[in-house]
């Protein structure tokens, strides 16, 4: 299943049909999900690396998303700054944006 269909899956049988609440949950999902992204470019440490990346596979996790869960827990057991892991999510993230 594609991080779009998690996330849609997820998010409707939390709320249902209610769609401004999905689009209004799905919006917010990204803004995390993007923040955490961030802090994981900007890590000045492999603490701040791992931990940003943890935080992101839980904010996945929570919305069962878990293809994003899966490369944010990889890519926290990779080298601070690792372009794949990087390069990963932030494809994830680019088809649930479009």
């Amino acid at each position: 299943m594609s991080f779009e269909q998690a996330l849609h899956t997820s998010l409707a049988a939390a709320v249902g049909d209610d769609q401004a609440l999905v689009a209004e949950l799905r919006g917010a999902f990204l803004e995390s999900a993007t923040r955490h992204l961030d802090a994981m470019r900007r890590a000045a440490s492999d603490t701040d690396w791992r931990e940003a990346g943890l935080r992101l596979k839980g904010l996945a996790a929570s919305f069962g998303a878990t293809a994003l869960m899966n490369e944010a827990g990889w890519a926290a057991q990779c080298p601070r700054g690792d372009a794949e892991a990087l390069a990963d999510i932030e494809r994830g993230l680019a088809v649930l944006t479009i």
